[in-house]
């Protein structure tokens, strides 16, 4: 099996590998466990409001969508980063609930809109309320000035 051409380093690029920074590992280690923490925590908020993790992050997915027009389910598929017959089936279950609403796209008959129920707007409104709390109370410095230059959860 032929071998791949090397390409040459530039010139001193061994030399700035080995004056790179050493990685922080502490540091990573903490922000790693309390992203964990706040996941656990964002996670039971969501099944405390009736709901699956998956589903709370398919609303915010749905409610959070920036590009022009409502969101697909392939666009929610890519978002939950699952395969599009499983966001379907997601988006099968959601309907039964009463948090999403399926519109035929009118430009493309093949294609299905999402949009959030007042139902799914008001459970996504709880859980992100007490999220964003959560987030504000554990906070390092950085991610409180993050957190304050946001709107707050009661501005949308």
């Amino acid at each position: 099996m032929p071998q791949p051409k090397q390409r040459r380093a530039p010139a001193g690029a061994t030399k700035r590998k080995a004056a790179a920074a050493p990685v922080d590992y502490r540091a990573l280690a903490q922000f790693r466990y309390e992203l964990r923490r706040f996941l656990a925590f964002s996670e039971e908020g969501a099944r405390k409001a009736g709901m699956t993790p998956r589903q709370h992050q398919a609303l915010l997915g749905i409610k959070g969508f920036v590009d022009p027009g409502p969101p697909t389910v392939g666009d929610i598929a890519r978002f939950l980063l699952i395969r599009h017959h499983s966001a379907v089936e997601l988006m099968n279950r959601m309907a039964k609930l009463g948090l999403v609403s399926r519109l035929a796209d009118p430009d493309d008959a093949r294609r299905v809109q999402l949009k959030l129920t007042a139902k799914g707007e008001q459970k996504l409104q709880a859980v992100s309320k007490k999220n964003i709390e959560e987030l504000r109370r554990v906070a390092s410095p950085a991610l409180r000035r993050l957190l304050k230059s946001s709107p707050s959860s009661g501005e949308d």
